[in-house]
């Protein structure tokens, strides 16, 4: 869906790198090598983009980091919008329907860090989970948001570099 409309392939990548979680940074030489890409495609795509004011870039050591800038007018909706591209709000909502006492939900891994490998890994914390519920969950939800995802009930504390899709407070 998103495809047609940013006909990029490496600004949707960068988009979704950025703006799946405002933690997530990164530097060229490192984007290049995760995505496959030369440097000079990407390097091309974060100038657009921090020319538009979507990002950020800092000078650390002899790299420059760029960060998604959450001060930008549109941060939200970019955000929101990647999250649904990536199909976390289905999944939530999967999850909380049946789920039992969940207090969080949290997707750890390379979904986290942005990296759009194909495999979601979903940390849930609660108590008195629906286990059974979970292994019926997966297959429905893999067929809906086209991802294999991969579930791990928790009744301690998450991944705290997870990406916090619910929270209970």
């Amino acid at each position: 869906m998103l495809e047609s409309l940013i006909t990029s392939k490496t600004r949707l990548k960068l988009l979704v790198k950025f703006f799946v979680n405002e933690n997530n940074q990164s530097h060229l030489r490192g984007l290049a090598e995760e995505f496959g890409e030369s440097t000079n495609a990407i390097r091309k795509e974060l100038n657009h983009l921090t020319e538009a004011g979507f990002l950020v870039k800092q000078s650390e050591k002899n790299k420059i980091e760029y960060k998604a800038n959450t001060d930008h007018p549109l941060y939200l909706n970019l955000h929101e919008l990647i999250r649904k591209y990536l199909g976390f709000d289905k999944l939530l909502e999967a999850i909380l329907e049946r789920m039992g006492n969940v207090s969080q939900v949290v997707v750890t891994g390379d979904y986290a860090k942005g990296n759009n490998t194909g495999v979601v890994t979903v940390d849930i914390v609660g108590e008195k989970l629906n286990e059974e519920y979970l292994e019926k969950l997966s297959a429905r939800i893999e067929k809906v948001i086209q991802k294999k995802v991969e579930f791990h009930l928790n009744d301690g504390i998450p991944d705290p570099k997870g990406l916090v899709l619910y929270s209970k407070e």
